[in-house]
């Protein structure tokens, strides 16, 4: 499978949201186009008809490194029989974690949100030598199955 290339297309589902407020499902879009330049794409998220565009730029195919502008700012690019397009990024006190696999003729989407600010830290404090561990609760996600 040659990323991105093998990929341009336009896939359309439902995004279903879970958290604290409950669960909700909403149309979601995903555009990876070609444009005129070479190794850079427009990558548009479209939720619930708002579209959010960005641009993907290849850097090196050989070593799968692939910049994605703007908010998301760079992705790494794991090459098995699947292609797995994965970031993880902090965005005004949250973090996200952001995981797109790409198969034949499907796209599934996931997004992992947590606040920085509901950090937990245990291993601190104790006489046995444990080092410390600060987790983040995972309070939202997010997944669909794109086609």
């Amino acid at each position: 499978m040659n990323f991105p290339d093998d990929f341009v297309d336009s896939y359309e589902g439902e995004i279903v949201i879970n958290n604290s407020k409950g669960h909700t499902e909403i149309p979601i879009e995903f555009h990876l186009k070609k444009t005129s330049i070479t190794n850079k794409y427009d990558y548009i998220i479209v939720y619930n008809k708002q579209p959010r565009n960005y641009t993907l730029i290849v850097i090196d195919k050989k070593k799968a490194s692939i910049i994605l502008m703007k908010i998301m700012e760079s992705f790494y690019l794991l090459n098995f029989t699947t292609i797995y397009f994965i970031a993880f990024f902090k965005v005004q006190g949250n973090f996200l974690s952001s995981r797109l696999t790409f198969q034949k003729d499907l796209l599934n989407f996931e997004i992992l949100f947590s606040a920085t600010k509901n950090k937990i830290i245990t291993g601190r404090n104790t006489s046995k030598k444990i080092p410390e561990v600060i987790g983040y609760p995972i309070t939202t996600i997010q997944n669909a199955l794109l086609i």
